[in-house]
């Protein structure tokens, strides 16, 4: 087989992937060996081994100890809706981040207070070291954790005010707007910016993922009178999910 300038082993990952995806190669499939792989197109061990690794890296095969390598079962990726800046009452922090009327789910959270970093301080248009809120949420649907995400409030905001904790107090558990116009600051606009990177280990493990999984990543940030006064990142798997906005027309 010719491989022209692609190295060998992209191409060879390349045609055991269409393999996969047209459906020759079903999911629970075993992937041939490496010595049939080495057979088949005419390739060293290495380029062999390096074929399988790429296709490990990607979530399209796994390893089963003592068994060998198998074609992952391909989920049908799911709906993430998202609608932006939504000022009716009522929003908890799952409605917030999956904006579908037909959703329903739940969530776990952590609260503390920690030194804000570089980057999330400048998100907030603060000082480096600057006390913040940070909250980490896991939300689950139907039992299936299906996001994370982790925010930031900036303590010279919220600090010392019944809404200082998201999950504690009067307005414990509603959206970022609703508990911000508790304190009259009024959330009136709302940017989020979607990017994708490899899963951290701790992400991939609590999303059920594997290693070398993409996710999508939402950078959001809530304004008030472009004043920022909370931040987050929201952690989607990217295998499983596809991020939909609805927007409305002005």
């Amino acid at each position: 087989m010719t491989f022209g300038e692609q190295p060998a082993y992209l191409r060879v990952a390349g045609d055991l992937r269409k393999k996969i995806v047209d459906g020759s190669l079903p999911p629970h499939t075993r992937l041939p060996s490496q010595a049939r792989i080495r057979e088949e197109y005419g390739v060293s061990d290495t380029v062999a081994l390096e074929a399988r690794k790429v296709l490990m890296a990607e979530g399209l095969v796994e390893g089963r100890s003592g068994s060998g390598t198998y074609v992952r079962e391909r989920p049908v990726p799911r709906r993430v809706a998202r609608s932006g800046y939504r000022p009716d009452g009522g929003a908890t922090p799952f409605r917030q981040e999956q904006a579908d009327g037909e959703a329903r789910g739940t969530w776990d959270s952590r609260s503390e207070q920690v030194a804000a970093g570089g980057a999330v301080a400048e998100r907030l248009g603060i000082e480096p070291g600057e006390r913040v809120m940070c909250t980490r949420y896991v939300f689950r649907e139907a039992g299936e954790v299906m996001m994370l995400s982790t925010s930031w409030e900036p303590l010279e905001v919220t600090g010392r005010t019944p809404v200082m904790l998201p999950e504690e107090g009067p307005l414990g558990g509603m959206g970022v707007a609703e508990r911000m116009a508790a304190i009259d600051v009024i959330v009136d606009n709302v940017t989020e910016e979607v990017g994708a990177r490899p899963g951290l280990a701790e992400e991939l493990a609590a999303l059920g993922g594997v290693p070398g999984h993409v996710v999508l990543v939402i950078q959001r940030t809530f304004y008030a009178s472009g004043r920022p006064v909370e931040t987050a990142d929201v952690v989607v798997p990217a295998d499983r999910y596809r991020v939909a906005y609805h927007l409305p027309v002005k």
